[in-house]
């Protein structure tokens, strides 16, 4: 099975004769770091794509990188209506109505969970708002024009393998303990979106007990309203408190096995 992740909380996973993208997003601007050299075509072939909601960084490109081929695109009714006023064919979509709502193709299982978006703190805001001063009314439209729509957290399956995807962290306890029920081997958790967000992406490792942790959108896609995260005090904490856990560093666009 072969990882690429391609920024922010996007990746491609190829198994056998099957591959399918989360979260794809390439645009970024003239000052994200590092420098996006991907572009849509180079993500083909694959067969699905599976969106956790629907902020700009999460679905942007998705038109571009959809329409040329045949794949589906698995999401929110809400994430659904964006696409297509962006341009985008409904006939690739397939919408997520309830909790538990599984997608079977080649040899892997997909499946989505109802979850919620991570609650931007007050310090994150102000700070946020100050870096990007009379900037930001530039952004506001980016911001208001891609509702989050049902937050969706993803279980693949494939390989004999059990693979959690979460494209935001405000996952409930419940949430979690419902997803503990089964052994984790791969946890892709985001380390965006809250001033103290090392804190919380160690609550999911806590939580989920995987083998293997492989932190992500923690890279400065979208400057003045992102910021580059520094994750080895997440890294440290795995390390200290979660021993059984091993951390996956990707660099940004690189592939892995596992």
């Amino acid at each position: 099975m072969k990882i690429q992740w391609t920024g922010t909380a996007g990746f491609k996973i190829q198994s056998r004769d099957a591959s399918f993208l989360i979260d794809p997003y390439l645009s970024r601007n003239a000052r994200a770091w590092p420098v996006q050299t991907i572009k849509p075509k180079d993500l083909a072939p694959f067969s699905h794509v599976f969106v956790s909601h629907g902020h700009f960084d999460h679905i942007l490109d998705i038109p571009d990188i959809v329409n040329p081929t045949d794949a589906r695109v698995v999401c929110s009714p809400v994430v659904a209506r964006t696409l297509v006023k962006m341009g985008m064919d409904s006939a690739h979509l397939m919408e997520i109505k309830n909790c538990g709502d599984d997608i079977r193709f080649s040899h892997i299982n997909a499946t989505a969970f109802f979850s919620r978006h991570i609650r931007f703190d007050a310090k994150l805001l102000i700070t946020t708002l100050i870096r990007a001063g009379k900037q930001i009314k530039d952004i506001l439209p980016l911001l208001k024009n891609y509702p989050c729509g049902q937050v969706l957290s993803w279980q693949f399956k494939l390989e004999g393998k059990r693979i959690l995807f979460f494209g935001t962290g405000g996952s409930t306890r419940a949430e979690l303990e419902m997803l503990a029920k089964e052994p984790v081997d791969l946890l892709l958790v985001p380390l965006q979106g809250h001033s103290d967000i090392c804190a919380r992406a160690m609550a999911y490792v806590k939580a989920l007990k995987p083998a293997f942790v492989l932190p992500h959108h923690q890279d400065d896609f979208f400057p003045p309203i992102s910021r580059a995260v520094d994750i080895t005090p997440f890294i440290k904490q795995v390390n200290l408190q979660c021993p059984g856990t091993k951390i996956v560093s990707m660099d940004f666009n690189d592939t892995i096995e596992l």
